[in-house]
């Protein structure tokens, strides 16, 4: 009888893992059943089992436009009458096998076990973040899951549009970096040497700045490590430094604080919160909850504890414009509006239009930041290349002068 190694919550939530004989994967998974456990992953052999709980560095993760489609089609199956487990098991056959065909396998087994959508997909927070849970959770209990699930496939899918502009806008001048610095590296260890013996058999004393080039140069050959440290260590450092509470905190500061970056960093952060807000609010869940979900998706420190006090505001019985137009990160006009909204009671409206609003000004000031990065860009490293042409050929120069 083969052996079945397993991953299974219990009902605490708490993952377990363990071994059992058995004839096959179903029965396997029968008998966790049977002991009150919620089975995430049952395989053959004796490697440990996978778990959607996994975490760290190296953990998987869920593509965004995966779990879009993966919402899309479950709206789609949802409206069209077929029950949540039948729904689930259909979108699970079609998946790649992957995290996320492991979570819908467990958010299943999890319904079937008698618990509801919304509180079996919180068992698989990796994939199904609180945004997606807490809108669920509001759709079952309003009626309208097919509904919800429609709005949250068109946030994450805006939200998606958002990433890929930020990204897109510094991965070019990365690219140009890299290479850059790469041509530059290759020039100071192969090319200089060679003009170095050249200026070396004419016996002549090189210029100051081609001597400051040859000695850079004869730093990088000799001292290559420390270079590989400071260009690869200190940028791993800092990374890790920046996923630490202290480190994000002042990341983000710089983040927004920065000349050309931060008007971007600031406007995609506006828009995501509003349209969290939005989507929130209009699916039914209360504005105190929301503030909360929508701060911890906005992606920034800063502007995630300028919610927060909002939120202690809130709680109190204020108005949520109020203690918003005290905050610097939040523009007039975003105060403004939700002011409005709220006198109107159409906050959830009113959001929206603010996050169509700065999804077109984010799309806007990535195509300045990106005109104003590539050119700065070429000018700082021609410079340099420039420099390193004159100091080679300065003491050619001078020889020629000499001879004549």
């Amino acid at each position: 009888m083969p052996k079945f190694q397993y991953q299974a919550r219990n009902m605490s939530g708490q993952i377990t893992s363990g071994e059992m004989d058995a004839a096959n994967q179903q029965e396997a998974i029968v008998r966790l059943r049977a002991q009150q456990l919620i089975p995430v992953r049952v395989a053959v052999g004796n490697k440990p089992a996978s778990s959607t709980a996994q975490t760290g560095f190296f953990a998987p993760k869920v593509k965004g436009k995966d779990l879009q489609v993966f919402t899309r089609q479950f709206a789609t199956l949802i409206n069209a009458g077929i029950p949540v487990v039948d729904s689930l098991k259909i979108l699970a056959e079609g998946l790649r096998p992957g995290l996320l065909k492991d979570a819908s396998m467990q958010v299943k087994v999890s319904i079937e076990s008698g618990k509801r959508l919304g509180e079996s997909m919180g068992y698989a927070p990796n994939v199904f973040d609180n945004l997606y849970v807490n809108m669920i959770k509001a759709g079952e209990e309003a009626g309208i899951l097919d509904g919800i699930l429609n709005r949250l496939a068109i946030y994450m899918e805006k939200s998606e549009k958002i990433k890929s502009q930020v990204k897109g806008a510094l991965t070019y001048p990365a690219v140009i970096l890299v290479v850059a610095l790469c041509v530059i590296t290759g020039i100071l260890v192969y090319v200089i040497p060679k003009f170095t013996q050249m200026f070396t058999a004419a016996g002549k004393e090189p210029p100051a700045l081609t001597q400051i080039v040859v000695n850079l140069s004869h730093s990088i050959i000799e001292r290559w490590y420390v270079y590989i440290f400071f260009f690869v260590g200190i940028p791993v450092a800092i990374s890790q430094y920046i996923k630490t509470p202290e480190g994000k905190k002042i990341f983000d500061q710089i983040m927004l604080e920065s000349p050309v970056i931060g008007d971007v960093v600031r406007k995609s952060s506006i828009a995501r919160l509003t349209r969290t807000l939005s989507t929130l609010l209009s699916s039914g869940v209360g504005l105190i909850e929301a503030i909360d979900i929508a701060a911890k998706t906005s992606g920034n420190y800063v502007i995630e504890q300028a919610l927060m006090r909002c939120k202690e505001s809130v709680t109190q019985g204020k108005s949520f414009s109020s203690p918003l137009g005290k905050e610097k990160a939040f523009p007039a006009m975003v105060v403004q509006m939700i002011s409005i909204g709220e006198q109107s009671g159409t906050m959830d409206t009113m959001l929206g239009k603010i996050a169509d609003f700065y999804e077109d000004e984010v799309e806007e000031a990535v195509k300045t930041m990106t005109s104003l990065i590539e050119p700065l860009m070429m000018v700082v490293l021609g410079g340099i290349i420039a420099v390193l042409v004159i100091a080679m050929y300065l003491p050619v120069f001078t020889m020629a002068d000499t001879i004549k």
